[in-house]
């Protein structure tokens, strides 16, 4: 890291930066709130899906939820009351990314370390209480608080305040893809020579009745209420929506060269980072996955790898017919050689707005154990899909690289590009 009597040669214009290191992962999902729970989830390849007793009565009355946590005492404190539940899960994981660095906030150079962290929603069960409240009980119920704890950038703010984090503090919204975003964007921040660390990911916390009615009425939603745990089947014939979950995810992300000189081994390097936008339609993907094609090139152009250098692909299969179709279409195209595919959603769900920083994780995590999770509720994709998804068990194969899909309402298409370190 930069010294503080001065800054080395080339680091503010960006020049000369090399790779950029992921030395850090914090994580909190339904399969569990740590790096260890989350992982051991993926492997075993089952859903996590239940029924909640806060959905009852609801067109969709199951979810993927972040349970056996406590998660007001894991932040601890006493500013818990005024956070939303997404802005908790993200701090929790900012936490835990930054220990698992080794890193220690207090001996932090002012201004040279940032945040990003991207949300889809916000805090829309605190907008949701407020409303119920001046309803019921008139405007002095309405707390002076309920802008400060719904607005997506809470996030974002409460941990740079938490980690002493004075850099740029970022609150990126592409819908589901707001996680990969954060993280492509942390990785400019180093590449430009604004920051020397970064932490970035993504978080969201919606499970509340109206919201959860809303995607059921979009269609969005799996309705398979007779069996929520086989609800969510990414790339399966029978596929009819997604199951809705709530999560956060965080990496601590380095220039490789600053990494090494404190002693520090990466668990990865974010190798290449591509954006682009559909420019189709306000929820569907556009079907031939023109979009998203733009993206993963962009991406493998700034690796400098061709597609058959891409040894595995986590997908952001969502299990809706729309979504899996397109990409099941782009990977058969860009990636000829048919590389294995995971989608880690079939076991927590679309978590949203932490759904792209959730499966980066996951995709380190693959690079490291040279381990590829199964898709869960998956026998073999549909028959009109030429795709190697993995089913029923792990996959042992040392990958070497592998790029993330992340792909959002509005047509926000990211990708990313990780390589072993």
């Amino acid at each position: 890291m930069t010294q503080r009597n001065g800054t080395a040669p080339g680091r503010e214009s960006g020049q000369g930066v090399g790779p950029v290191a992921v030395t850090g992962l914090g994580v909190v999902t339904p399969a569990g709130g740590d790096e260890r729970a989350f992982w051991a989830g993926l492997r075993a390849g089952r859903s996590v899906a239940r029924r909640r007793e806060e959905l009852t009565g609801i067109p969709v009355d199951f979810a993927c939820a972040v349970d056996g946590l406590d998660v007001d005492a894991a932040v601890g404190g006493r500013s818990v009351w005024r956070m939303a539940r997404f802005v908790k899960l993200a701090l929790i994981a900012a936490r835990q990314a930054v220990a698992d660095a080794g890193l220690d906030p207090a001996a932090w150079e002012p201004g040279r370390v940032g945040v990003v962290l991207g949300v889809g929603v916000g805090g829309v069960s605190v907008l949701v209480d407020g409303a119920l409240k001046l309803r019921e009980q008139g405007p002095q119920s309405v707390s002076p608080l309920l802008v400060p704890m719904m607005i997506p950038n809470a996030a974002a703010g409460e941990v740079a305040i938490a980690l002493k984090a004075q850099g740029p503090s970022l609150a990126p919204v592409t819908a589901c893809a707001s996680g990969a975003t954060a993280i492509a964007l942390g990785r400019d921040l180093l590449v430009g020579g604004q920051c020397d660390v970064v932490v970035a990911g993504g978080a969201e916390s919606v499970l509340t009745p109206l919201v959860v009615t809303a995607f059921a009425r979009m269609g969005a939603l799996s309705t398979r209420m007779d069996d929520p745990a086989s609800a969510s089947r990414p790339f399966a014939a029978d596929r009819d929506g997604f199951v809705l979950g709530e999560g956060a995810a965080m990496v601590v992300l380095e220039r490789e060269t600053d990494a090494r000189a404190r002693g520090r081994a990466p668990r990865a390097l974010l190798a290449g980072a591509g954006a682009s936008t559909d420019a189709y339609h306000p929820t569907a993907p556009e079907p031939h996955g023109r979009g998203a094609q733009a993206a993963v090139e962009a991406a493998l152009r700034d690796a400098g790898w061709s597609a058959y250098d891409v040894q595995h692909v986590n997908a952001h299969g969502t299990s809706t017919q729309l979504n899996d179709a397109m990409e099941a279409t782009l990977i058969e195209r860009v990636y000829p050689h048919r590389p294995p595919v995971t989608a880690p959603k079939g076991v927590v769900g679309h978590t949203l707005g932490a759904a792209g920083a959730i499966e980066a994780v996951a995709t380190v995590l693959t690079l490291e154990h040279g381990v590829i999770p199964p898709v869960a509720n998956l026998d073999a994709p549909a028959v009109e899909f030429d795709i190697d998804c993995v089913t029923k068990e792990c996959r042992r194969q040392c990958v070497e690289t592998a790029i993330s899909h992340s792909f959002g309402f509005g047509g926000h298409n990211v990708a990313l590009a990780f390589r072993r370190a």
